[in-house]
Formats: C-alpha cells, structure tokens, sequence
C-alpha cells in the first residue's frame, strides 16, 4: 500500500538583535534553536538612530564566519518592526535568549507587544547556560572600547573581525 505523503510547513524562526558584537551568550542560543526548527533566520537589527560599534555589514560577515558550516542558519540584515521581518521570510516563531530575570520581564513586555502586532508570531524563550548568564554585548563593547581583552567572551571565528 502507497501511502501519500503530505508535505508538512517548514518551522522557521528569526533570532533578531544586534550582535554588536555577537557573543558566546548568542552562539549558545542559536545553537541550541536550531534543533527546533527546519531554519533559523540570524536577524541583525539596524537602527538608523542607534550607531552600533561596529557597521551592520562587520557584524553580518562575523556571523556568517561564526555559523558558515551550518546550512539551516541563515543571516541578514533588516530594518523596521521585527514582526514583519518575520512575516517577510515566513518566520512563525521568534527566539530571545533569557539571562536574567530581568530579561524576562522584558522580552515578555516585548513579546505581548509583538503579539498584540501579529498574533500568529509566537515568542520562544530559551534560557541560557549559567556560564554564559553575565555575558552580554554592552559589557563587552564597554570592554573593548577600553583595550581589554575579549577573547574569553567572543566566539574565536569572530574575533578577527573585532
């Protein structure tokens, strides 16, 4: 007997921030995604009033140097609301890594407001490892604007681009 196979929707999400610098906090999270779902779109945020560290197209390039050997991971830069970034590549689900409490309290306050936007974008929390809870961009920018090393907190593929 011939059973008919009926195709099933690809589950994509979209992992959006600005990975000014991208971090070993990130890499974890992304990681860790991508089990879950057939692609993970890596969305870098770009804020025309915001002026990153570093220009989105060096923190495109570090990424892609970061997860070049993964095909499910795909990476580009956007602009404008994230809910419809999602609804531009067909992103169903929406990833945010938890450090802290505080990092709940708001990405839940981001969440209900991006579902309040488009109800059909579901926000999936993934909380990080303990080691990596401390680890965050700013800290890591304000390391970095100061010479220190940042070695112990960037992936190695990244930090040529630093």
């Amino acid at each position: 007997m011939l059973r008919k196979l009926i195709p099933t929707p690809m589950k994509i999400a979209l992992f959006p921030g600005s990975f000014d610098p991208v971090t070993k906090a990130h890499v974890d999270i992304i990681k860790r995604s991508v089990s879950l779902f057939d692609k993970v779109y890596i969305g870098i945020g770009v804020n025309s009033t915001k002026a990153g560290l570093l220009s989105a197209e060096v923190r495109e390039q570090m990424l892609r140097a970061v997860f070049q050997s993964d095909p499910r991971i795909h990476i580009v830069a956007y602009e404008g609301l994230t809910v419809d970034f999602c609804k531009s590549i067909g992103a169903a689900y929406m990833i945010r890594g938890i450090r802290t409490v505080s990092d709940f309290e708001y990405e839940k306050a981001i969440a209900q407001m991006n579902h309040s936007l488009d109800p059909e974008i579901e926000s999936i929390f993934i909380v990080s490892k303990p080691g990596y809870s401390s680890i965050s961009s700013s800290i890591v920018r304000e390391i970095m604007r100061y010479k220190g090393d940042v070695s112990q907190f960037i992936p190695k593929e990244a930090l040529a681009y630093l």
